[in-house]
């Protein structure tokens, strides 16, 4: 099973907002998770007509992409379960405060800091995409790929051009 993963797009309106190949990539996964900052709904509905899509919302979104989305998610995969959320505050101290919104979940999946992460702390593995699209506080733009299967979760991050 193949999940996608992007966060912190900061999408302000409809248009053509993908990285070239992105929308193939999405294609092609079996969910797509946005962990938030999403900014405006265009990118859900644009999302959502690619395949199935699991988002929550983030500090810097509009009032109608809070009303539609929840703050945390939790789903299952090839037998893990994944808590989604954007995270909050400083990127320091950031790990704890997801988990305390996440308990028992084997994968968490979170933004916020545009940094990217993929580290496993005291058995649970901390996953964070980057920034899909914008540059502010990250070392590049990048997202990520989940791979589940019976050897487990394996996270990769990939650095756009």
């Amino acid at each position: 099973m193949r999940i996608v993963v992007i966060a912190d797009t900061h999408v302000k309106r409809p248009g053509n907002w993908l990285p070239p190949g992105m929308e193939k990539v999405l294609r092609e996964a079996d969910i797509i998770v946005h962990c938030g900052d999403l900014v405006a709904l265009c990118v859900y509905e644009d999302l959502s007509r690619m395949g199935r899509v699991i988002a929550v919302h983030g500090n810097m979104d509009y009032p109608e992409v809070r009303e539609k989305l929840p703050a945390t998610a939790v789903f299952e995969a090839g037998g893990y379960k994944f808590g989604v959320a954007h995270g909050s505050g400083s990127p320091l101290g950031i790990e704890k405060r997801v988990m305390a919104l996440l308990p028992g979940v084997d994968v968490i999946v979170y933004g916020h800091t545009h940094c990217p992460r993929n580290e496993f702390k005291d058995g649970v593995l901390f996953f964070n995409p980057g920034s899909l699209l914008d540059r502010r506080f990250a070392p590049y733009n990048s997202y990520g790929i989940l791979e589940v299967g019976p050897g487990g979760v394996r996270g990769e991050i990939i650095r756009l051009p």
